[in-house]
């Protein structure tokens, strides 16, 4: 992956070429829909769909509908991948959940609700922080720390979800992992002590 290019370059390179640059454009937000669509299927559809699933057929519909992607920012385009899953887990749910006909309420309802998750995602790991990130001045915040939580450790990265994403409260959280309430909070310091490590070395 060019990893030296800025979302905007391949962005322009993916609407002018097309082929391996949409794929590399793709894939700087795996790990950013990967964490989405787990909050979502979490609270919506328990463990009847594999996150990862939800995330490749997101990718398969941003593939095809490429062309019809008139933005030029990473906010934008970020914003019309959540709206494309938000279709996607529509689907989902009328499968799963017995509903055949489209529902127009409901796939504005999961858009609305993936739109508060990125949000939750880009604001509730940084509280402490004086300043932003210097990479954050030029990427949306959310994906940068949706990257940083795929490199830790499992037992980290669920802790910090289930606290800043989900809302759960430690002994929810305790209860949900199977742990001591003491060791649950000293997992979630420990966690969001080592995602802010990770955050200083991708901004190095």
């Amino acid at each position: 992956m060019d990893t030296s290019a800025r979302p905007e370059q391949l962005l322009a390179r993916a609407t002018s070429h097309g082929g391996e640059h949409l794929g590399r454009l793709l894939g700087l937000y795996r790990d950013y829909l990967r964490m989405l669509a787990r909050v979502e299927i979490g609270r919506r559809l328990q463990s009847k769909v594999d996150a990862s699933d939800l995330v490749q057929e997101t990718m398969l519909e941003a593939h095809k509908n490429f062309p019809h992607f008139r933005g030029t920012s990473e906010p934008e385009f970020v914003a019309w991948l959540r709206q494309i899953m938000a279709a996607v887990l529509c689907g989902l749910v009328r499968r799963y959940l017995g509903t055949q006909k489209r529902d127009i309420r409901l796939e504005r309802t999961l858009r609305e609700s993936l739109d508060r998750s990125s949000l939750l995602l880009g604001q509730g790991f940084v509280d402490g922080h004086s300043s932003p990130s210097q990479q954050a001045t030029r990427r949306e915040q959310a994906v940068l720390l949706a990257n940083a939580l795929a490199k830790l450790a499992d037992d980290y990265r669920e802790v910090l979800v289930l606290r800043h994403l989900e809302g759960l409260s430690f002994p929810e959280i305790s209860r949900r992992m199977g742990r001591s309430l003491d060791s649950v909070e000293k997992l979630w310091v420990r966690g969001l002590a080592r995602l802010r490590q990770v955050m200083e070395v991708c901004d190095e």
